[in-house]
């Protein structure tokens, strides 16, 4: 079994990759998808707001899809009609074919995103300890590939199917393959009486909310750091447009290393105290953002920002795991869909204050809402939720057969 529990985990590890470096070569390449398709700048925060929506439609589908169908199987074929998708937008020359590719996106990358954290939640209770970050490090570094793969073709300017074919040629073949050691943690009808007589709590909204509300002010963060921060240090810092290129690539880079070493600080120190400390660095970093008098001290910010929310997400999906052990997967599901309401909702604020306000005074918003985490900051360290009989420990580990999904 430790054995199986070591390949699926690099498995897992490997699915987190694929569509970090996916979902990079798509967000950051939409310049160059308006200007294919002709995209007007009127159009394209509908395009732009449509996959979002589509993925938390994703989400749910997946919540009920795998009630039937183990979430292994659903990872491992969504993930390559995620890579095909990214491939069609690029390949396309017609409006309707960008659409049609974008909204297959989103359905999909809904579906991916909760079987995957479906996955590697189940993994982390089997494992006994925290390895959640871990994974979210290997999204990272995809991440981080994928601009970089993204800023070469438009240095070499490259056509966008000359950019995706390739990558898609690599991510289909090596997620399929490492497919096969997928790890489904289920309940084992032969457990100890004590356990197997436990009734599994339903998913209570009212339990889940705070969760909720964390992953969505996270999100809020990240989306204004996507989206703002090129902006921000040009032309409210006053940095050049090379400089203004770096925060992004900072703020990856430092999500990468915090989510490396993030697990350790987990089994340390507990996921509460640690969420509770990269409230306070990310809160800390948009303060020096918005008050920051130059370009360098704006960098310094962003660098603060990548250190403090990298944690936040991976232990949400984590505690809504421990929250409800017998409906994880329901529980995540759910969770998972505001991750979207979050990048739905960041941008969009940030931008509408920012013109209507100062964009320094815009910052202070995402600063305020990264900092109500600390409200929830308990839930991370909740008990399982209880129904019927008393929990007294999670269910053993079943370690699905390899290959099958089952």
């Amino acid at each position: 079994m430790d054995g199986a529990l070591r390949h699926g985990r690099a498995s897992l590890a490997v699915g987190f990759f694929a569509q970090g470096a996916a979902f990079a070569l798509l967000v950051t390449r939409i310049p160059a998808l308006q200007d294919r398709y002709g995209v007007s700048d009127a159009l394209l925060p509908a395009f732009l707001a449509a996959v979002p929506v589509l993925a938390g439609a994703g989400s749910v589908a997946t919540e009920h899809l795998v009630k039937r169908v183990r979430p292994s199987t659903v990872l491992r074929w969504v993930q390559p009609v995620v890579c095909l998708a990214l491939l069609g937008a690029g390949a396309g020359n017609a409006l309707w074919q960008l659409a049609a590719a974008l909204a297959v996106f989103g359905i999909c990358v809904g579906a991916l995103d909760a079987s995957m954290n479906m996955l590697g939640v189940s993994l982390q209770r089997s494992y006994g300890r925290s390895i959640m970050l871990g994974f979210h490090a290997a999204y990272s570094l995809g991440g981080i590939l994928g601009a970089s793969l993204a800023w070469a073709g438009a240095h070499w300017q490259l056509s966008l199917a000359v950019l995706y074919g390739p990558v898609v040629a690599v991510l289909i073949p090596l997620t399929l393959v490492a497919s096969r050691w997928y790890v489904d943690r289920r309940p084992d009808a032969q457990d100890d009486a004590g356990a197997s007589a436990a009734v599994a709590a339903p998913v209570a909204m009212r339990l889940l909310l705070p969760l909720c509300l964390v992953m969505s002010f996270a999100y809020i963060g990240d989306s204004t750091v996507s989206n703002w921060s090129a902006k921000y240090l040009q032309d409210v810092l006053g940095g050049s447009e090379q400089l203004a290129t770096v925060p992004y690539n900072v703020y990856m880079v430092t999500t990468l290393l915090g989510r490396s070493v993030g697990d350790f600080g987990v089994r340390r120190f507990g996921a509460a105290p640690v969420v509770r400390a990269g409230a306070l660095v990310a809160a800390a970093g948009f303060a020096v953002v918005a008050a920051a008098p130059g370009a360098w001290v704006g960098m310094a910010g962003f660098t603060l920002l990548g250190l403090g929310l990298c944690v936040i997400v991976p232990q949400t999906f984590a505690a809504a795991g421990r929250l409800f052990p017998g409906a994880s997967d329901t529980a995540i599901a759910r969770l998972n869909i505001f991750n979207y309401v979050g990048f739905l909702v960041g941008s969009p604020l940030v931008g509408a204050l920012g013109d209507a306000w100062s964009y320094r005074g815009a910052m202070l918003v995402p600063m305020l809402l990264v900092s109500a985490t600390l409200l929830y900051a308990r839930s991370f360290g909740a008990e399982p939720a209880r129904y019927g009989v008393d929990h007294e420990r999670p269910r053993t580990a079943d370690v699905g057969r390899a290959g099958n999904g089952l």
